[in-house]
């Protein structure tokens, strides 16, 4: 938040920014205190539930219930996409015919621009395929609920990157990470801790920085990153045609997809 400040009065200034900032920061004190005789709808908006439990039992049921009136059903596999041009993550969970979009969601910030991360403190955030298992999930994180994406994978340490604690979360701020709602990381985080508990072995979240159509990507040919996107593009299409999230491997230190 930006306050103005009058030229000549910088001690009222800085008193009325550091008034500002404690009441801010009591009234986030007395929400959280609070929070247990507020509606239940007004702490979830506020972003004020931070116990896992309490957040699996007011979402799990629900999010049961919505994906029932889609054929769907929680524990399945689910599979991740990130858009960095459209601000969007999107959810699928598997079905009886290949994978279905459960909700996208809006990325409140990311970090950086277009391309991927190379080193520790560029603030850039990833681009590639990534898998999360159990051990990357986080629901004591600082930023509400969290889940590392593996940064860097395989592919990342072929190309010398380096960077660690790479994740999406909620608080919607971000420094090199995807920062999402609160509400929305709650409905994320709660469908990838349940596939994984049904014994998924991973989620795979494949992060991109556009759809990589042939006429996106031609707008980019003279890029750097133009070929490192190109290798991104077959798994964009080969999910859009079978539904099924495709087989990821790495060859000759390049990305190799093949069908599931």
């Amino acid at each position: 938040m930006r306050f103005p400040i009058a030229k000549g009065k910088p001690v009222l200034a800085r008193r009325f920014l550091i008034a500002a900032l404690l009441l801010g920061a009591f009234a986030g004190a007395a929400g959280y205190a609070l929070r247990h005789k507020m509606p239940t709808s007004l702490v979830e908006k506020s972003g004020l539930l931070d116990n896992i439990v309490e957040i699996r039992a007011l979402h799990l049921p629900r999010l049961a219930h919505e994906l029932a009136e889609q054929g769907l059903s929680i524990g399945t596999p689910v599979y991740v996409r990130i858009f960095k041009e459209e601000n969007q993550l999107e959810l699928w969970v598997a079905s009886n015919a290949g994978y279905e979009m459960f909700r996208s969601y809006p990325i409140c910030n990311f970090s950086g621009a277009l391309g991927p991360k190379l080193q520790e403190g560029d603030h850039q955030s990833p681009e590639g395929f990534y898998e999360v298992r159990a051990s990357a999930l986080n629901p004591r994180s600082a930023f509400h609920l969290s889940f590392d994406l593996g940064f860097p994978n395989a592919y990342d340490h072929a190309q010398g990157r380096t960077g660690s604690h790479l994740m999406v979360h909620g608080n919607c701020v971000s420094v090199g990470c995807y920062a999402m709602t609160d509400s929305g990381i709650e409905e994320i985080y709660l469908l990838i801790e349940a596939s994984l508990n049904a014994g998924h072995p991973y989620v795979p979240v494949h992060a991109f920085p556009f759809r990589p159509t042939q006429e996106r990507l031609d707008e980019e040919s003279e890029n750097q990153w133009f070929d490192f996107w190109s290798d991104l593009a077959p798994a964009y299409h080969e999910f859009q045609q079978s539904r099924l999230p495709p087989r990821i491997s790495l060859q000759d230190g390049r990305y190799l997809v093949e069908p599931h």
